[in-house]
């Protein structure tokens, strides 16, 4: 865009598809001075570098890392010796290290200094494993077994239950039953005249359900839902139906404890109504199978209804090819060393294999299943479990083969570095009602995902009408609104990993969250909001689809120090070296000097260093020494605080 007596630099270098900076260079090249990307440059000059970019193209060179990739990872992708990299930067006015991870801004400075474009490198996509959802007829698809999850209320016989689909295979099977627990098994069912086997995941109820989901592994295919017909529908099982309706899977209702003098299944069939689970009987989808864990009645209908499940959805995976699949559990077993319980979804796995789950990684030494025998493979829906990584993988961790050791132990590394710096510098962030505005205002279509918890049911009906009021007045917006669970009571940790699960923000009505449940949403980075009046609630929806939430900041103060010591390089760069009276100092936050009652600057901290490395942070009692970006003029005793502006609650 030309403006009077010439054009903008950005605007030239968009046209060029340059970077503001590899142009700024060429500029200098030419010895035309330019201060900035949006300095102007006369006509002359701009078509001067027009036609020398169309008569060289081919001297503009691009140079492809990653974007995490540090100082020394640029450097030899340009063929340069980093210690010139570490100069030319201190040249530049930055002092960092070969090791030190660059921003894009640095990174597209230094190598505009060498002639290049940095191109990042997209990030090597995991192979996907296969969905339990996934119905694509023919090809290499193949039907396998279903993988079922129990879950249900504490002391309803969710284990009890287990332990008799256990035992009836047993009995129908071979004489010596499970010998291994491995959080899996199979069992073997005649349907059809054929034999059909299920897996069923030993999971502690729905927590750890949905905490494998937040990791990413979408393992389970149907959901059994137990329910004791002496006691009926109780808060963890309202939890267990809003996880499982979250996870969009078949529901089947075990209605156990039929034994029961005083069992009432019609009540608890009433009572599923109430949420939104209408059982066949009343003319809805759902079925419901009156079973006795304690007598076995009812066990073979419902291991048949699993199989009737099964055959609707069609579930089926690739039995070919590498194998990828979900950590369902891990332990250190002592001559052992670490093993970890694998589902294979997609793929056979096999003996000698290269693994990499999670940040563990290893060949497979020995695989043996629930019974404890050995196998030299395992297909799709078997489980497990598999020795032979260098450390125990978290539950929910994708299991994929990779090519060989090198390749598996490079990407295992590269995530535990990626964690690392992540959890480091607290980057966990998910999405917020800001995210959602700005999304919004830049046309991106996004859903909004809700968990609302509110004191009372009215309170709850209230909000849900609000909100549907909102969808349907707001038709033409980009954002959908979509609530994931509603319910009465404060909000809890099983809330927050709901909100991992399905990339939801909570939002709670006249309750609170305790400690535990904020450091949890805190550590997640999942997004609470408290509010007590519902038009607030509703407002500060329709701003955020409609594009128009602005966060609000305020000033927190970190740490203060005094500088004891003024040093300065040969290049020009001053380092304060200071004593940390108070709090601590982090590297990338705001730092105000003031000298006696006067406040000289306020910058950005730029490089902190402890002794002779690079620091992220240093805490009270320790000196250090400090770089702040755009300020030379330090002395000794001036006081320096640090501080960050944090958004915070409307």
């Amino acid at each position: 865009m030309a403006v009077a007596g010439g054009i903008r630099i950005v605007d030239l270098a968009k046209e060029l598809k340059l970077t503001s900076q590899a142009l700024i260079a060429s500029l200098h090249d030419l010895g035309v001075e330019a201060k900035g990307a949006n300095s102007v440059i006369d006509l002359e000059t701009a078509n001067t570098v027009r036609g020398l970019m169309e008569a060289a193209p081919a001297k503009q060179k691009i140079v492809e890392v990653s974007a995490d990739a540090t100082l020394k990872d640029l450097a030899e992708a340009m063929q340069v010796q980093p210690n010139a990299a570490v100069k030319k930067m201190m040249d530049l006015g930055k002092l960092i290290a070969p090791h030190q991870r660059l921003s894009r801004a640095d990174a597209d400075q230094l190598a505009s200094a060498y002639g290049y474009t940095v191109a990042i490198k997209a990030e090597p996509k995991p192979v996907a494993a296969a969905h339990h959802k996934h119905k694509a007829p023919g090809g290499a698809l193949q039907s396998r077994p279903p993988v079922v999850t129990i879950m249900g209320h504490v002391d309803h016989g969710k284990t009890s239950l287990l332990d008799a689909i256990r035992k009836a295979n047993v009995v129908a099977g071979e004489f010596g039953g499970i010998t291994q627990h491995i959080g899996a098994y199979q069992v073997e069912v005649e349907h059809n005249n054929e034999k059909h086997k299920i897996t069923f995941l030993d999971t502690p109820g729905h927590a750890a359900f949905t905490e494998m989901r937040a990791r990413g592994a979408s393992v389970t295919d149907i959901v059994i839902l137990v329910v004791a017909a002496d006691d009926g529908i109780m808060p963890q099982t309202v939890e267990a139906i809003n996880h499982a309706r979250a996870a969009e899977v078949p529901i089947i209702v075990a209605i156990n404890k039929m034994d029961k003098p005083d069992a009432r299944p019609d009540r608890i069939k009433q009572q599923l109504t109430e949420h939104l689970l209408v059982v066949e009987e009343y003319g809805g989808d759902v079925i419901a199978v009156p079973v006795s864990a304690k007598t076995q009645e009812g066990i073979p209908d419902l291991l048949e209804y699993i199989l009737l499940v099964a055959d609707i959805n069609e579930f089926k995976a690739d039995p070919h090819g590498h194998a990828t699949g979900a950590v369902i559990e891990a332990k250190i077993v002592p001559g052992k060393g670490p093993v970890a319980t694998i589902l294979v979804q997609s793929g056979v796995l096999r003996v000698g294999d290269n693994v990499v789950a999670g940040l563990a990684y290893g060949k497979v030494r020995a695989m043996i299943n629930e019974r404890g025998e050995r196998l030299q493979k395992a297909g799709p829906a078997t489980p497990v479990e598999v020795s032979g990584l260098n450390l125990a993988p978290a539950a929910g961790d994708i299991a994929e083969v990779a090519k060989n050791e090198k390749e598996a132990r490079q990407l295992a590394e590269k995530r535990q570095e990626k964690a690392r710096n992540s959890r480091l510098s607290g980057q966990v962030k998910r999405l917020t009602l800001a995210d959602i505005a700005r999304q919004a205002q830049d046309g991106v279509a996004k859903d909004l995902s809700l968990i609302v918890k509110a004191d009372v049911q009215g309170s709850v009906e209230a909000i849900l009408g609000q909100l549907n009021q909102i969808t349907e007045e707001n038709t033409d917006e980009e954002v959908n609104i979509s609530v994931k669970l509603s319910g009465v009571g404060n909000i809890t940790e099983s809330d927050i990993s709901l909100a991992v699960a399905t990339g939801s923000i909570v939002i709670g009505f006249n309750v609170r969250a305790d400690a535990a449940t904020m450091r949890a949403a805190e550590r997640d980075g999942v997004d609470v909001r408290h509010y007590n009046i519902i038009y607030d609630l509703t407002e500060d929806v329709v701003r955020a689809i409609k594009g128009l939430m602005e966060p609000i900041y305020e000033e927190i103060v970190l740490g203060r120090a005094e500088v004891r010591q003024r040093f300065q390089t040969p290049k020009g760069i001053v380092i304060a070296g200071s004593y940390i009276n108070d709090g601590m100092f982090r590297r990338g936050a705001e730092v105000r000097v003031t000298r006696g009652k006067d406040l000289l600057h306020t910058g950005r901290l730029d490089t902190l260093r402890r002794i002779k490395d690079d620091a992220r942070e240093v805490q009270q009692g320790y000196e250090c020494g400090i770089v702040i970006a755009d300020w030379t003029d330090v002395q000794v005793g001036d006081v320096l605080e640090c501080f960050e502006m944090r958004q915070v609650e409307r």
